[in-house]
């Protein structure tokens, strides 16, 4: 067992704080002689004088400097500790599952957990970044809070979120450009075709692929995108991740005649909104204001 005390290391603190013994006994509601007492205890106990008198005032020496400076973690963990007991009496949840598609806006995602962890600093997260019905397995499974996706989950009730456009993309010197003239379905599936395989253990499917005579399948959407930048093939990727290359003209929209853009309308889906606790639902919040202020000025 320590021999010093947590309340004598604040006993401390509050001295050095605020100046003196009188001044921090009238904040911490201790009479000066308890505060004086606990402080030549500690010293006593550590062996080290923590404290010198200048004039009517007390200072650090350089000891009690080095040892507060060690004390302030404890208590500040200290203070964290009895924070976040204090939230989980009041039902915080210890930990948010979030299942959210690839597709999603990373800078709309970044903000929200920014601004949760912000609010939240001591509640996990679980990020499982899925593909197609990956993210509604995790759903039906029980395995997420809320999932984000792009598809419907028989027997729950999602919350529109936001739109996310594709679009048909090839690396500048791609073939298909070098036609030079308007495309159409049979000009893609003479070439390889980049797409993202789904990441549902049970029911997977092939949204999206075109029966080109060469596919490749790839985990990861941001391994597509790398992909189509070398010019190993074309795919139809979110234009929130691309804009960069669509403007510096290292990916150009490929001129279908018809196909060459896609909507896909997002959704956020409780897997108990009655039941959800105020750390799921602050992380919807934050989820949905995020969208608001890093999506609405591209869509």
């Amino acid at each position: 067992m320590s021999r010093v005390t947590l309340a004598q290391w604040q006993m401390l603190a509050a001295v050095v704080d605020h100046g003196g013994f009188a001044r921090a006994a009238e904040v911490v509601h201790k009479s000066p002689s308890t505060l004086n007492h606990a402080v030549h205890k500690l010293e006593q106990q550590l062996g080290v004088k923590v404290l010198e008198p200048v004039g009517r005032q007390v200072r650090l020496t350089d000891a009690g400097e080095l040892l507060l400076r060690r004390a302030r973690q404890l208590i500040e963990s200290a203070e964290a500790l009895e924070d976040v007991a204090g939230r989980l009496s009041e039902g915080l949840e210890a930990e948010v599952v979030l299942s959210i598609d690839q597709i999603f806006p990373n800078d709309a995602l970044a903000v929200a957990l920014s601004r949760f962890s912000a609010a939240y600093p001591y509640v996990r997260v679980q990020l499982h970044e899925t593909v197609l019905n990956g993210g509604i397995e995790m759903l039906y499974d029980g395995r997420a809070d809320i999932a984000i996706s792009g598809l419907a989950a028989q027997g729950f009730l999602g919350e529109p979120l936001v739109t996310v456009r594709f679009v048909a993309v090839a690396h500048h010197d791609h073939e298909l450009h070098g036609l030079e003239r308007q495309l159409d379905l049979r000009d893609l599936q003479r070439h390889r075709q980049l797409v993202v395989r789904d990441s549902a253990l049970r029911q997977s499917m092939d949204a999206g692929w075109l029966k080109a005579e060469q596919r490749w399948t790839v985990s990861h959407l941001e391994t597509s995108i790398d992909m189509v930048r070398r010019g190993l093939g074309f795919a139809w990727l979110p234009e929130t991740r691309i804009y960069a290359d669509l403007e510096s003209g290292v990916l150009r929209p490929l001129p279908l005649a018809a196909g060459g853009v896609r909507e896909v309308p997002m959704q956020m889906i409780f897997r108990d909104r009655d039941r959800a606790g105020p750390a799921t639902r602050a992380m919807a919040q934050a989820l949905k204001e995020a969208v608001a202020s890093e999506c609405a000025s591209r869509m």
